[in-house]
This record gives structure tokens, C-alpha cells and sequence, in this order.
């Protein structure tokens, strides 16, 4: 397996490049299977054609040779071979040179006297590399059998193949610069084709990243081609019908349950509290106190979820202009006995714009979130970045922190990261879910930032594009 992982690096990992090296390696092998073809055939069919034209030459000058005066007497010199043959020897019995073409026959004959046409034949053909007769060239030589009275004379036609060379050599030459070239437009014409192929699959892809548990009546695009990537999307927009569906009963399930709960808990309250203030058994006062504690707790478990069932369904919201600084200093003074001290460092006021009471909620959350698990101090600071026009609203205390691991966990509904975080310590598993739910229905978001080496602790901000000019802010 571990062979293979540098494999797997190699191998492309969209379709469009696979799809694309699939046509380069496709027309590579077309390339290479059809140029060596063409090349074999092209060389064999010149060199028939050269042994043919040279045997033909052979054959004249043996023809001439039988009808020649006195039974074919031959004189040193031949006539030149027409054809583009280059030269015509005629060698004895024993294989002197009777006769040829050009100067000095018996040296350019040197070296063909073994060469015969075979028993029952009258003429052979060889391809010589390097002979004399061809000058040292490469060539194609003929012998054809002349008989005669004092013996049977062979008749040798050469022929230098430097056409045949020169042919197969271009033919080489514009495959080895043309084929390159073919690879490199089919690349381009497959990128080109499977990426406009493609391109609904992109914005399907993209509109598909951008449905969220709050945009859940998004709907990809439907190409209307009536291809696959046609019935790609109209069955993922189906899928997002029904998940649509479920998710509006889910809230509307969580909204009418906590909804329908209110009553019975307030009504079970209001008869603890009566029964706690006639009751004259301490024991039995106790008990009365943890039910009640018991309901208190309950009773805002219930308040938490409509609230999240109201976030997520999107319902409409005031859009006001709020100060963060001015919303930070009134939860301050509203905690008259806070467990741990709180500082507030805010120098201007920080406007945005959105709904005042959710966005107290929120401060509201991050607020309680730090006092419960604070050491001995609990730090707000609102301020306006004038460079981004983002307006922040910090939350920080002394106490155990949040691992880098658990940045993102700490907003999943009921989550509790430390030992101390249990049902004990009267949180409900929510205000920070709550308060990031508020952060992005505003346009913001909410995240652990690290906290700083000299003051360790949980670090949590609240990000929202500000509101200078009391327009631009937070989306509806």
C-alpha cells in the first residue's frame, strides 16, 4: 500500500483531468500505432518499387545481352539504366565481370559474385548494406540469370535507396514534430469540451456549498440540456425538496412543543412557589426548592429552543441601530453582584444595525458563559475597525480555556467540553449555540480567537459588519 500512495499522487483527480489525460494517452496510442503503420508500409511499398524498377534494368540488359550479335558478346561498357537505377553489372560463370556501367565495374562488382538466384529461379533480390557496388550507401540489388552456350551469365542491377531513406526519414520527422503537436490540440480541444461539459456540474457544485441549515430553499440549477447532468440536477433539488420539508416539521415540532410546554411549566411553577411558602417542614421546603430550581432550569431550556426555532426559521426582525459599546455598558450595570468582577474597554461608540434584543442576548450568552467558568475576572471590549468597517464585540475570562480542537464544537447545541461543565452549573448546553445563531443572522459570525500568552482564558468574538452611516449593516 504504501508502494502505491506516490501512484495515486500522479493520478489526476478531477474528472475534466482525467477525462482529459484519457484523450491525450487515446490519441498518443493512435499516433504511435498509425505512424508506425504508415511508416512500415510506406518503406515496404518504396522499396518494392525500387526492386522492381531495378529488376527491370536487369532484365533489359540480359534481354540484350541474349539477342546481341554472335550470341550475345558483350563489351566492356554498358549503356546507362533508365528508372533511376544506378548501375547494371554482368558477371561470368565463375563471377568475373564481363561487362557493366561506369568506370572501374570490377571493383564496384566486387563482393556480388556469391549472390545467385537460387535453383529452380532466375532472379533474386537483396537489400545490401554498405556494398561497393552502391558506393557504401544502403541499396536494393537484383540478379536475373542470363543463360548462354558458354554458360549461364548473371545480370546484377543496384539501385542506391537514398529516395527511400529520405522518404521514411521525413515521414519520422513529421510524426516525431506533429505528433506533439496533435497530443497538445487534443488537450486543448478536451479541457475546452469537458469543461463546458462540466460547467452545470460547477454551479451545481457551488449552489449545492452554499445551502445551509438557514437557506434550505436554495435549488440548483437545472441545465435543461436533458442529459445526465439534467437528471443530476432535478434529482438533487427533489432531495432538497424533502429535506426542506423535514427540517420546517422538525422546527415546527420543537417550536410547538416548547411552545406547548410553557404553560405547564409555569403553572407547575407557581404551585411551587405556593407550596413552598406554606410549607412549614424543612425538609420537605428543600425538596420544594430543588423541583423549583429544577423547573427554573427547564423553563429556560424551553425558552432556548424557541428561540432557536425562531433563528432558524429566519422570521422577520426589527432592523434598529445598536450600539455595542452602549449594549456592553447596560449588561455591566444590569449585573449588579456578578461572581467575578467585569471590565468593559470600549473608547467610541461601536454602532451596527439589527434586532437590540437579540443582539443583548447574545452578549447576554457570552456573558454568562464567562462568569461560570471565570477565576477572578471577565473582560468586554466593543470596538470598530475603521480599515474593514467591521465592528467586534469580545468576550473573555481567566478560566480553563477552549482547546484549538474544540473551536468549532463549543457552538454544537449541548455541548459541554470540561468536567465542570454539567447540568450542575445551570448552563443549558445552548447560549453559545444561541449566540452564533444571533451572529450570523445579523451578517456576523462568532469564534474562539486564541488567547493571548499573557492572559489565558476563552476568547470569544462576535464579528459584524458595522453600521457607520446607520444603512449599512447586518441582511434582514
Amino acid at each position: 500500500m504504501t508502494a502505491d500512495r506516490p501512484l495515486r499522487r500522479l493520478r489526476p483527480r478531477t474528472v475534466r483531468a482525467r477525462a482529459t489525460v484519457a484523450a491525450a494517452l487515446t490519441m498518443a496510442v493512435i499516433l504511435a500505432a498509425g505512424g508506425g503503420w504508415l511508416y512500415l508500409v510506406l518503406r515496404h511499398n518504396l522499396l518494392d518499387n525500387a526492386a522492381e524498377r531495378t529488376e527491370l534494368a536487369a532484365r533489359k540488359t540480359a534481354a540484350g545481352l541474349g539477342a546481341g550479335p554472335g550470341g550475345g558478346r558483350l563489351s566492356a561498357g554498358l549503356p546507362e539504366p533508365d528508372g533511376g537505377v544506378d548501375s547494371v553489372f554482368v558477371l561470368g560463370p565463375r563471377g568475373q565481370v564481363l561487362a557493366g556501367t561506369g568506370p572501374d565495374p570490377a571493383a564496384r562488382a566486387a563482393g556480388l559474385a556469391g549472390f545467385r538466384p537460387p535453383p529452380g529461379q532466375d532472379s533474386a533480390t537483396r537489400v545490401l548494406c554498405c556494398a561497393k557496388a552502391a558506393g557504401g550507401q544502403r541499396s536494393v540489388a537484383v540478379v536475373v540469370r542470363a543463360p548462354s552456350p558458354g554458360g549461364d551469365r548473371y545480370v546484377y542491377g543496384i539501385t542506391v535507396l537514398n529516395d527511400v531513406s529520405n522518404a521514411t526519414s521525413a515521414l519520422a520527422l513529421t510524426l516525431l514534430i506533429g505528433a506533439p503537436l496533435l497530443i497538445a490540440l487534443t488537450v486543448g480541444i478536451a479541457w475546452a469540451v469537458t469543461g463546458l461539459a462540466l460547467r452545470p456540474v460547477a454551479a451545481i457544485r457551488g449552489e449545492l456549498a452554499a445551502v445551509t441549515a438557514s437557506e434550505l430553499d436554495r435549488r440548483v440549477p437545472d441545465p435543461d440540456s436533458g442529459d445526465e447532468i439534467a437528471r443530476l440536477a432535478r434529482t438533487v433539488n427533489a432531495t432538497l425538496d424533502r429535506l426542506e420539508q423535514a427540517v420546517c416539521r422538525q422546527r415546527q415540532f420543537v417550536a410547538d412543543a416548547s411552545h406547548e410546554l410553557r404553560n405547564p411549566i409555569a403553572a407547575l411553577r407557581a404551585e411551587l412557589e405556593v407550596g413552598l411558602a406554606g410549607s412549614s417542614d424543612p425538609r420537605l421546603a428543600a425538596s420544594v426548592r430543588q423541583a423549583l430550581g429544577d423547573a427554573d432550569r427547564l423553563q429556560q431550556i424551553i425558552t432556548d429552543l424557541l428561540l432557536l426555532a425562531r433563528l432558524d426559521a429566519r422570521v422577520q426582525r426589527p432592523d434598529q441601530a445598536v450600539d455595542l459599546a452602549l449594549l456592553a455598558a447596560e449588561e455591566i450595570a444590569r449585573r449588579r453582584s456578578p461572581r467575578v468582577p467585569i471590565t468593559l474597554a470600549a473608547d467610541e461608540p461601536v454602532p451596527v444595525r439589527g434586532d437590540h434584543a437579540q443582539l443583548e442576548r447574545l452578549l447576554t450568552n457570552l456573558v454568562d458563559n464567562a462568569q461560570r467558568y471565570a477565576r477572578a475576572a471577565v473582560r468586554i471590549s466593543a470596538a470598530l475597525d475603521p480599515a474593514t468597517g467591521e465592528a467586534s464585540l469580545r468576550v473573555s475570562d481567566d478560566g480553563p480555556g477552549i482547546p484549538p480542537e474544540s473551536a468549532e464544537r463549543v457552538f454544537e447545541r449541548f455541548t459541554r467540553l470540561h468536567p465542570a461543565r454539567d447540568r450542575g452549573s445551570g448552563g443549558t448546553g445552548l447560549g453559545l449555540a444561541i449566540a452564533r445563531e444571533i451572529a450570523q443572522a445579523h451578517g456576523g459570525t462568532l469564534r474562539v480567537e486564541p488567547a493571548p500568552k499573557d492572559a489565558p482564558g476563552a476568547w470569544l468574538a462576535a464579528l459584524f459588519p458595522a453600521s457607520a452611516d446607520g444603512r449599512r449593516g447586518p441582511r434582514s
